[in-house]
């Protein structure tokens, strides 16, 4: 079964393998619905994400935004009606009054929420169009490769007095280093070409040819094996807080497991025939 689809984010499965995942609210640079409620726009992201991690169908995720943007963030205006973003998500905190609140609402609901996508076991693309806001970025360092354009920027709250709080905390100096990643903290702002130069983004191309750089990308994944992808992802970054030890442990037992797969027979069947394999993630 499909996910429930919402107006302001769109789900585009493609017959290639492909499915995109679309902010979509160009008028407002596609700035988020909500928080931690069950229509808000990072939990329909997610529930997207899992839609196409189960459907068979699909190989590779993208996320982008309509428009010049691929997401501001939150919405500053907080005008949306209270029935669009539905309810609080059951163990949601931070309903009641006290000094706590922020933080409970952040780590029990809106933070986990972005944590959902790192979780998505196919390969994650985000194809960054635009301004890549608070956490519009934080979602985009979710995912396991970043594109980019001469659009693209990374920006944080910092200057409206917020830190970085759902996962880019985490992933930034594990990706640059400490000493960008504070000097992030201070600024709170990156342009594409300091972005690709710093390692955050894998490809920047021209606008023009960001979406066909995308899905060159994706093409050259279809002919790798879907249990290949999907091991090395959780390995990977399970080795992010481990060792080298445990890392290599973990590749060992994959690796004979992964030899006598259906996937496996079949690439090595497909090239002693010379022709294209044809995986079932089995």
């Amino acid at each position: 079964m499909g996910p429930k689809l919402v107006e302001y984010l769109l789900y585009e499965p493609e017959d290639t393998g492909i499915l995109w995942i679309k902010f979509n609210r160009p008028e407002r640079m596609n700035a988020l619905i909500g928080t931690a409620e069950e229509n808000g726009t990072v939990a329909k992201v997610g529930e997207y994400m899992r839609a196409g991690d189960d459907d068979p169908n699909i190989r590779v995720i993208v996320l982008t935004g309509v428009g010049r943007g691929f997401c501001s963030g939150a919405d500053m205006k907080r005008d949306t009606p209270d029935a669009m973003k539905g309810e609080n998500f059951p163990g949601d905190r931070g309903t009641s009054e006290g000094p706590d609140v922020a933080r409970e609402h952040f780590f029990h609901g809106f933070t986990k929420l972005h944590r959902d996508i790192a979780l998505i076991r196919k390969p994650t693309i985000a194809m960054i169009n635009g301004p890549a806001v608070g956490s519009g970025m934080d979602m985009a360092l979710h995912c396991d490769i970043r594109i980019g354009c001469e659009h693209t920027r990374l920006i944080g709250y910092q200057q409206l007095g917020q830190i970085m709080e759902n996962g880019g905390s985490y992933y930034l100096p594990k990706m640059v280093g400490l000493g960008r990643a504070l000097e992030f903290a201070y600024t709170g702002h990156l342009d594409a070409q300091r972005a690709y130069e710093w390692g955050l983004l894998n490809h920047l191309v021209s606008a023009e040819k960001l979406e066909e750089t995308t899905r060159e990308l994706c093409h050259r994944m279809l002919r790798t094996p879907p249990l290949v992808q999907w091991i090395s992802k959780r390995i990977m970054r399970a080795a992010l807080d481990s060792s080298l030890e445990t890392t290599m442990v973990m590749t060992s037992n994959a690796g004979g497991i992964l030899g006598g797969s259906e996937d496996a027979i079949e690439a090595r069947r497909a090239f002693l025939e010379k022709r294209a394999a044809v995986f079932k993630g089995r």
